[in-house]
C-alpha cells in the first residue's frame, strides 16, 4: 500500500480509505493509493506553509538549485525503478517510460541551473536622486493537479519551477498515475529537501483535487487536464482570487503540402499519433494533406498503421494500453459514432495475440474524410484515432486548422520544402508551438510551452515556466 507523502514522512490517509491501482496491461489490481480527502490536503498546506515560513524562504538561489541538481542526480541513479512503476501503473511500454524519466531529470536539472542564474533584484534611479528596486518573489504555497500523460515530464517542469522560484508545493497528482511521482517525493526526502516543501496526496478529483483548488491557503494553482474539469478549477479560484495556470488540451493538426519529404513526415505523423497511447495534448489527431497528394498520403500511411502493434508494455510494442477502462469505453463510443455516420477507415493496428483480454487496449485506427463538424475533430479523442481531412491551398488548410474547438491548438506540424511558405504557414496557424519539418510528441525541449492556446494561462516548459509562480515587488526608496 501506498502512502502520501507530507512533510516527508509517509502517512495514511485520514479517510482510512484506499483506491485499487490496476495495471492496464491486464486489468488487475496490484497495488493500493491512498484516497485523500479535504483534511489531507489542509495537513499538506499547513505543512507547506510552515516550511515556507521557517525555512524554504530564508533559502538562497544557489542552495536550492544545489539541491534540484541532487535530486536530478538522484533521480537518474534510479531511473530503472521508475521505468518499472511507469511501465506497471501506467502500461507505457519502456522505451517511453524511459524517455519520461530522462525527461524529468533534465527537466530538474535546468531548474537548477536557472536557480544559479536568478537575479533576484533590478535597480534604477528616479529623476530626484531616489531608487527604485524590484524584487522578485515567490508565489507562496502553490498547489500542483497532475494528469495522467507526462505525470513525470510535467512534475519536473511544474514542480521544478515552482520550487527553484522560491514556492513550496502540494501535489494532486492524476489517481491513474501516482506511483512514480510517490516514489520521487520519497528520493526528494532522502536527498535532504526540508520536510513539507514536496507534498503529495493522492485521491480523486472530485475529493482531493476540489479541496486543493479551494484551499485558501494555496498561493496558485497550476491544472493540466480536460477542459470540463479546468473550468471548474477556474471557477473553485476564482472565488478566492487565486492566481491559476492551465493547460487544456486542444486538437493538434499536421498540415502536410505536396512537395513535403514524405520519408520524414508520415513516421513522425505516426509517432505522434500513437505516443502515450494517443492520449496527450500534442498527439496528431487530425493530417491535413494537399488536395494532389492526398490518395498517396492515405496509402502510405494506411499501410504504417496496418503494421503498428499494440500489446502490454513488457513487450514493448508500438503503443502500450490506454490507462483505465473509462478511457477505452470513451474511445469506443468515438468510433461507434463514426461507423455510424459512415465516416470510413484507411486502415487499423493490430492488438496483439498475447494481450491479455481484460487490458485496455485500442487498435490505432485511421479514418479519412472527416467532417469538421464531427465530434471527432471538435472534442478530444482519449485515444490513438488520426483523422484526415484534404485541402486546396494555404488558406483552405489554415481554415481547417482553426475549425476545432478551441483554438488554438496545442501544438501544430507544418512539412513543406518550400521555406518560405514554411515560415508564412508558421505565422498564420494559431498554435502554441508550431514544428517545422518535424515533430516531439512527447515536448520533450527547454523551450516554453504555453502562451497561444485555448485555454492556456501561462507557460509549461522551460525556465518560463516559472514566470507564473513567481511575482514581485517595488520599493522606492528616497534620495540619499
Amino acid at each position: 500500500m501506498q502512502r502520501n507523502v507530507i512533510a516527508n514522512v509517509p502517512l495514511l490517509s485520514s479517510s482510512g480509505r484506499t483506491l485499487e491501482v490496476l495495471d492496464p496491461s491486464d486489468g488487475q489490481p496490484f497495488d493500493e493509493i491512498q484516497r485523500g480527502n479535504a483534511r489531507d490536503i489542509d495537513h499538506a498546506v499547513h505543512a507547506a506553509r510552515q516550511c515556507l515560513d521557517a525555512v524554504w524562504r530564508q533559502t538562497r538561489a544557489t542552495d536550492r538549485g544545489r539541491w534540484l541538481l541532487e535530486l536530478s542526480t538522484r533521480v537518474s541513479a534510479q531511473a530503472d525503478t521508475l521505468v518499472a512503476l511507469e511501465q506497471r501503473d501506467c502500461g507505457k511500454p519502456a522505451w517511453q517510460a524511459r524517455a519520461e524519466v530522462h525527461a524529468l531529470v533534465r527537466a530538474l536539472a535546468l531548474h537548477a541551473a536557472a536557480c544559479r542564474a536568478e537575479q533576484s533584484e533590478t535597480r534604477c534611479t528616479t529623476p530626484d536622486g531616489g531608487s527604485i528596486l524590484t524584487w522578485h518573489v515567490p508565489r507562496g504555497v502553490t498547489a500542483h493537479i497532475l494528469p495522467c500523460t507526462h505525470s513525470m515530464p510535467l512534475f519536473g517542469h511544474t514542480v521544478g519551477a515552482a520550487l527553484a522560484a522560491g514556492n513550496v508545493c502540494v501535489i494532486k497528482p492524476s489517481e491513474n498515475a501516482s506511483l512514480g511521482l510517490l516514489r520521487v517525493a520519497q528520493i526528494a526526502a532522502e536527498a535532504g529537501l526540508p520536510a513539507g516543501a514536496l507534498n503529495i496526496v493522492t485521491g480523486l478529483g472530485p475529493e482531493a483535487g476540489d479541496a486543493l483548488a479551494r484551499h485558501p491557503g494555496i498561493d496558485h494553482l497550476r491544472f493540466t487536464g480536460s477542459r470540463s474539469v479546468g473550468t471548474l478549477i477556474l471557477q473553485a479560484v476564482a472565488e478566492r482570487h487565486c492566481p491559476a495556470t492551465l493547460e487544456l488540451g486542444g486538437k493538434s493538426p499536421h498540415i502536410v503540402f505536396a512537395d513535403a519529404d514524405l520519408d520524414a513526415a508520415l513516421p513522425a505523423i505516426v509517432q505522434a499519433a500513437i505516443y502515450n497511447a494517443g492520449h496527450s495534448a500534442t498527439a496528431a489527431s487530425r493530417v491535413l494533406v494537399e488536395m494532389s497528394a492526398y490518395e498517396s498520403v492515405l496509402e502510405r500511411l494506411g499501410q504504417a498503421f496496418e503494421r503498428l502493434r499494440v500489446g502490454p508494455a513488457s513487450m514493448t510494442p508500438d503503443l502500450g494500453p490506454l490507462m483505465h477502462s473509462r478511457q477505452q469505453q470513451h474511445v469506443w463510443d468515438f468510433l461507434s459514432d463514426a461507423q455510424v455516420d459512415g465516416i470510413a477507415m484507411v486502415a487499423q493496428g493490430q492488438i496483439a495475440d498475447e494481450a491479455p483480454e481484460a487490458g485496455f487496449y485500442q487498435a490505432p485506427t485511421l479514418l479519412r474524410d472527416v467532417p469538421t463538424t464531427h465530434r471527432l475533430v471538435q472534442e478530444d479523442v482519449p485515444g490513438p484515432v488520426l483523422c484526415a481531412m484534404p485541402f486546396e491551398d494555404e488558406d483552405h488548410a489554415c481554415e481547417l486548422a482553426h475549425a476545432t474547438r478551441p483554438s488554438p491548438s496545442p501544438t501544430a506540424g507544418v512539412w513543406t520544402s518550400n521555406s518560405e511558405r514554411a515560415l508564412r504557414m508558421a505565422r498564420r496557424i494559431r498554435s502554441a508551438q508550431v514544428f517545422v519539418n518535424h515533430y516531439d510528441a512527447a515536448c520533450d525541449l527547454e523551450l516554453p510551452f504555453g502562451g497561444l492556446q485555448a485555454g492556456n494561462c501561462g507557460n509549461e516548459i522551460g525556465v518560463e515556466a516559472a514566470s507564473s509562480v513567481r511575482t514581485f515587488k517595488t520599493v522606492t526608496l528616497p534620495p540619499g
